[in-house]
């Protein structure tokens, strides 16, 4: 006779995959850089999620929720840059080249997100408030680059704030090109950029 062994769970049934949260947000970025936010609707992330609007419901509170979420994805990586020692301690310069290294390095492993920000017009509250953060974030680099100025570490025949643009302006340009399937490696892209950027600026 034979005895019977102890019940065991019975396997659970693979059924349909679902999303979380960070999938959710991931393909809307995607169709809002792809469509427009504003020439986006619910029914057009339901359909590249494939899954109903209330399922996406279940994860978020509607469309503006993902914008909210996906720029402050963006601004929240770039502001930490601000707050590492290498922005905070040091000659100006170098925390000037260590704000812009970072910048590069986070519109690298955040394209989508960043490329969003850099396209939000100020049309709702939420794209009100990133632009109101971009301001804050510009006058941070404004103001290191005003201290690279007074401590002679930059040239004197070239304004303070066309530096500041000049600078943002190239790292912004790389949504337009930069792809991180292509093998240019995040580092090498920001080594690339600072090598060129500041071998023009420094005295």
């Amino acid at each position: 006779m034979t005895t019977s062994s102890p019940s065991s769970p019975a396997p659970r049934r693979a059924g349909r995959p679902g999303h979380d949260a960070e999938s959710v947000l991931r393909v809307a970025v995607r169709v809002f850089n792809e469509r427009g936010y504003d020439g986006t609707s619910m029914e057009d992330l339901a359909r590249a999620l494939g899954v109903t609007k209330s399922a996406i419901y279940h994860h978020v509170s509607g469309k503006e929720d993902l914008l909210r979420r996906s720029l402050d994805h963006a601004l929240d990586a770039l502001f930490a840059v601000t707050r590492e020692p290498g922005a905070a301690t040091g000659p100006a310069i170098d925390r000037l080249e260590h704000v812009v290294r970072g910048s590069v390095l986070v519109l690298a492993e955040r394209l989508p997100h960043v490329t969003l920000l850099l396209r939000v017009r100020g049309n709702t509250e939420v794209e009100r408030r990133a632009l109101e953060r971009r301001r804050e974030f510009n006058r941070f680099v404004g103001a290191l680059v005003r201290d690279c100025v007074r401590e002679g570490s930059v040239r004197p025949d070239v304004d303070p704030l066309l530096v500041s643009r000049l600078l943002f302006g190239m790292v912004n340009s790389l949504v337009e090109w930069y792809r991180p399937d292509r093998g240019l490696d995040p580092a090498d892209l920001a080594d690339s950029l600072t090598s060129v950027a500041f071998g023009g600026i420094r005295s």
